[in-house]
């Protein structure tokens, strides 16, 4: 056999071989993209009516900035297309995905504050009255007059529930609020368990 046909074998050969492997090989990457900041929501609010609270004090948490809000959007939809047109981003990050932006969730979601990243404080028990009717919107919470504060230090781990797994998450914000107090707000929340928060203002 002349060498010409064995190189053109061998070339075959290892061609087919990375058709083969190529779609196992891809099963198992996971797939980063970034930045995790640019997602289609505005705030920390979770869809249908979640906001993280203790018996005192509600905690809402900006991934954008409130003034762009629009002014009749119900933050229990959570999700806007809109909210993209709404910058700077507060937060950045990253997205890993299993195979990719088509999967019906991410992996893993891992923003950082980007210096100044906006958090409100509300009285829960006047807030709990607020949200009773399933709506939440800005300028309802700007009607609450909240103690506004900025981070100016924010890191959040959210494993987002996929087809086969509940959703997890874990938030820290750390700044100063406008009157010139101190916040800490700690939130761990576990897979089926109820999520525990520590909010200091001092």
């Amino acid at each position: 056999m002349n060498t010409k046909r064995i190189g053109l074998i061998s070339i075959l050969v290892v061609g087919l071989m990375l058709q083969v492997l190529s779609p196992v090989s891809n099963a198992y990457a996971n797939v980063r993209t970034g930045n995790g900041g640019d997602l289609p929501f505005y705030a920390r609010i979770e869809p249908g009516g979640g906001v993280y609270h203790t018996e005192e004090w509600a905690v809402i948490i900006f991934y954008r900035p409130p003034e762009c809000i629009p002014d009749d959007f119900n933050f229990f939809d959570f999700f806007d297309f809109n909210a993209f047109a709404c910058t700077p981003y507060t937060t950045e990050g990253f997205t890993i995905w299993k195979n990719g932006p088509s999967d019906p969730a991410p992996i893993q979601v891992k923003l950082f504050g980007l210096g100044a990243v906006p958090v409100w404080f509300v009285s829960w028990p006047v807030m709990e009255s607020v949200i009773a009717d399933g709506k939440l919107t800005i300028t309802e919470l700007e009607a609450l007059s909240p103690f506004i504060g900025y981070a100016d230090f924010y890191e959040e781990t959210l494993h987002p529930s996929g087809g086969s797994h509940p959703s997890m998450g874990e938030f820290t914000a750390q700044g100063d609020l406008e009157d010139g107090r101190a916040f800490y707000v700690h939130i761990t929340a576990p897979p089926n368990t109820p999520y525990k928060i520590r909010i200091n203002i001092k």
